[in-house]
């Protein structure tokens, strides 16, 4: 908590004094931590456009619900008042409802058209405003595209192994797309523990082997498990897939910026399941060459 000076005034300004006083109190009394906690609601900053897109869509069903909330909430508190409050505790005792005359006025009534079709219609309505942008983001998540750049993620109790099993073209402003059967880069990624981290690291998101991968080029993750199922999830690029033994699964993404980025698996998978973090630092496409024709076997 920071405090905030206090500022003498002149001599003779007892109400900018009082005022000041005042607001420098209620200022250091109040407890700003909260904010920070505030923070942590809601999804991390987007890093791709499929993460933007599910966040838009996130906000735009949001509003519909906050809509119905409003109109449920409003239709709770009428019956409320009116089958109770109108009842068992009126405003006037001499205006107080007797529901026994209007059930013999009403007697007769046993459906109403109109509102049978309002609350049937709109409903529909909603589901096909959602729908729209739902299967547009989702139609978009299962593009496949060439890719530049293919990484494999092999999941095992409890860590993570990859290979880049692709060979990039150093000599052309235009990289070309090679697959080649034995891995260039092969690595495997564990999870520091908390004597290992140095200052500023991440508790249980700290990993000796992050994931290089370049920004601003499009990218195929290859997902598979060597044991039991696991889950690989990068919240930041809105990925989330499994791993199946045996089986391989694939995904495309496309990095907007360079930063490191964190994940965990998402598929429980035994007892230290929840140390197997995922780290990927995204580079820029000359420093990805460089890492590349470093650590290429």
């Amino acid at each position: 908590m920071v405090a905030v000076p206090f500022r003498d005034p002149e001599p003779g300004d007892d109400r900018i004094r009082i005022m000041e006083y005042l607001t420098t109190q209620l200022y250091n009394a109040i407890d700003m931590t909260w904010l920070q906690g505030a923070k942590l609601i809601g999804f991390q900053d987007p890093a791709s456009p499929i993460m933007e897109g599910i966040i838009d869509l996130h906000n735009y069903i949001f509003t519909y619900l906050i809509f119905i909330i409003i109109l449920v909430l409003w239709i709770l508190i009428c019956i409320h008042y009116d089958f109770y409050h109108k009842i068992r505790r009126p405003w006037y005792p001499h205006l107080a409802w007797t529901p026994r005359k209007e059930l013999k006025t009403n007697r007769a009534v046993n459906h109403g058209s109109v509102l049978e079709v309002i609350w049937t219609i709109t409903p529909s309505f909603i589901l096909l405003a959602i729908a729209i942008p739902s299967f547009t983001l989702l139609y978009s998540m299962e593009e496949t595209m060439t890719p530049s750049v293919t990484i494999k993620a092999i999941g095992h109790q409890w860590y993570w192994s990859y290979e880049i099993s692709d060979q990039s073209d150093i000599s052309h402003k235009e990289y070309t797309h090679n697959m080649i059967l034995d891995p260039s880069v092969s690595f495997d990624s564990n999870m520091l523990f908390e004597e290992e981290l140095q200052k500023g690291e991440f508790r249980l998101l700290q990993v000796d082997n992050p994931i290089i991968l370049p920004a601003e080029v499009h990218i195929r993750i290859i997902v598979t498990s060597a044991d039991v199922l696991h889950s690989w999830a990068m919240p930041a690029l809105g990925i989330k897939i499994d791993g199946v033994p045996g089986r391989l699964n694939q995904v495309f993404t496309f990095i907007k910026r360079e930063g490191v980025f964190y994940g965990q698996c998402s598929e429980l998978c035994g007892v230290n399941h929840g140390f197997m973090p995922i780290v990927i630092k995204a580079v820029s496409v000359e420093d990805f060459i460089q890492y590349l024709a470093t650590n290429t076997k």
